[in-house]
């Protein structure tokens, strides 16, 4: 059992260090294509989920924003974003990627949010869930503040997993070997990966095998659950895939039931 308050304190303090480096990796990224894979993405899963709704409509939320990847993206669709990060730095990256647009920014903790039931059509987070202390506890907030027939959106990956399994350490290497010899950027430089790798091993889900506990997890609280194990194929560019071979992006895909009262007052009204 993890001491709670220490890792979330250390969570912290290494993000908020991390925050200027990361953003700029991150507008990197963006800049190559514009995000256009990731807004492609998003159109299509918002007009499936929600058919004859206008994304303009739509409620977003974006938790652990950091940069504002995601919030930005939604953002230039059209949606209304709000974006949530628990580190002051993030935000203040986030809030300058954001400028012109129309993205609300508050801090707040992941696992403990402070909207109101049924706020939300829309959740989404994007390499987070991995690094949260109580991921479980993450997962029934985003759930409560979804509304009924709202759709949860995860992107992740089995992040320092290599902490825990030879053949993952294994394959890591060979990714941290094959970038080299490309010449491209490794995806790591800025970070401080002594402290991230003490972190990881706190974490409760390095160890686990993923989207398989996702699944599992939101499923037992009642969501309908799909998961596609080649998100990165449709998401990453070369560079990505090179650095991160061996840990690819997945994405889970979830949406909340209408409960029978809830229906049943949808249809007197």
């Amino acid at each position: 059992m993890i001491d709670i308050r220490t890792y979330a304190a250390d969570n912290r303090a290494y993000w908020q260090k991390r925050a200027p480096s990361y953003a700029v990796a991150v507008r990197e990224a963006e800049e190559r294509d514009g995000g256009a894979a990731w807004l492609a993405l998003f159109e299509k899963e918002l007009a499936a989920a929600f058919p004859g709704r206008a994304i303009s409509d739509l409620h977003v939320l974006d938790v652990g924003t950091g940069p504002g990847f995601l919030a930005v993206l939604l953002a230039k669709l059209g949606a209304r974003v709000t974006a949530v990060d628990y580190t002051e730095g993030m935000l203040e990256e986030a809030a300058r990627n954001a400028e012109g647009l129309d993205v609300r920014f508050h801090r707040m903790d992941a696992e403990s949010l402070g909207f109101d039931d049924a706020t939300f059509d829309v959740v989404v987070s994007r390499n987070v869930t991995w690094n949260l202390p109580r991921p479980l506890q993450a997962y029934r907030e985003w759930t409560r503040v979804l509304r009924p027939n709202g759709l949860l959106l995860n992107f992740d990956a089995n992040w320092y997993r290599y902490l825990y399994c030879e053949d993952a350490a294994r394959a890591h290497r060979e990714d941290k070997a094959n970038v080299a010899r490309a010449g491209v950027t490794d995806d790591t430089a800025g970070t401080d990966i002594p402290a991230m790798e003490s972190i990881a091993r706190r974490a409760e889900l390095s160890g686990r095998m993923r989207p398989a506990w996702d699944r599992t997890e939101l499923e037992a609280m009642g969501l309908a659950v799909e998961t596609d194990e080649d998100a990165w194929r449709h998401l990453w560019n070369e560079d990505e895939r090179l650095n991160n071979a061996s840990t690819p992006l997945f994405m889970v895909r979830a949406v909340k039931p209408v409960k029978p009262e809830t229906a049943a007052a949808d249809a007197i009204r």
